[in-house]
């Protein structure tokens, strides 16, 4: 069986991307179909191949940029921090305040952080980046009894597990969590530079003071196939070690 060109061409360039760092731009169909001497059509099934093993990604408007998907643990035994996770997992986090606001808590997170619904809290919403390439989208409900001037640390310190210990002196943990592969809405699609017709990662969780069991923060992130696979360790005790 002759062996489609397409994939010769992916299998080498394949090859070449591994010694680039994540987020380099690769060439354009019409460079790989130059170099290679085939048509437009097998320069684009040739990336279309990278893009399935995920080596590449393509960014609307932008272009073609080498991907490096890392291994993203939800562990009892690890802090509920992204920022430190993602840093862990050999790669560098980076987050951006889109929304944060004073509302009162909606049904389904006021029962998750056992407060009477309409209770006062801060919604906040964030988007993530991983080696500088887009990779998630949070909302996510903190009680104003557990940090009223959400919107001021906010810009100071990105990591919000951090501005939980240092301004409320609590120990977050992740306490509950539930992952799934669903379709976004259109506006989490936004967010996340994708199509409403692509599955992505969805993670409820459910943070806790460590100490006093108290409920902290109750959250829904959602995060792109092509950044991170979800690996869950729920594998108590769980503790909460000190984070910087």
């Amino acid at each position: 069986m002759v062996r489609s060109r397409y994939l010769e061409i992916a299998d080498e360039l394949a090859t070449e991307l591994a010694a680039l760092p994540a987020g380099t731009r690769i060439a354009s169909e019409h460079e790989i179909a130059e170099r290679f001497g085939v048509g437009r059509a097998a320069a684009r099934a040739a990336v279309q191949e990278l893009e399935s093993r995920l080596l590449v990604r393509r960014v609307r408007g932008a272009g073609t940029f080498v991907n490096r998907r890392i291994d993203y643990a939800i562990s009892q035994r690890r802090a509920p921090s992204w920022h430190q996770t993602v840093r862990e997992a050999g790669a560098e986090p980076r987050s951006l305040v889109r929304d944060v606001r004073r509302a009162p808590l909606p049904d389904d997170a006021a029962e998750r952080l056992e407060r009477p619904p309409g209770s006062p809290a801060t919604l906040l919403v964030r988007q993530y980046y991983i080696d500088e390439l887009l990779s998630g989208w949070s909302n996510e409900w903190i009680p104003a009894d557990v940090l009223a001037d959400v919107d001021l640390a906010v810009h100071a310190v990105e990591s919000v597990d951090s501005i939980l210990r240092q301004m409320s002196g609590v120990r977050p943990v992740r306490a509950w969590c539930r992952v799934s592969y669903a379709l976004p809405d259109a506006a989490v699609a936004a967010g996340l530079g994708t199509e409403s017709c692509r599955p992505v990662w969805l993670v409820e969780s459910l943070s806790r003071d460590v100490d006093s069991g108290v409920p902290l923060l109750s959250s829904h992130s959602w995060s792109r196939p092509d950044s991170a696979r979800i690996v869950v360790e729920m594998d108590g005790p769980y503790f909460s070690p000190e984070v910087t």
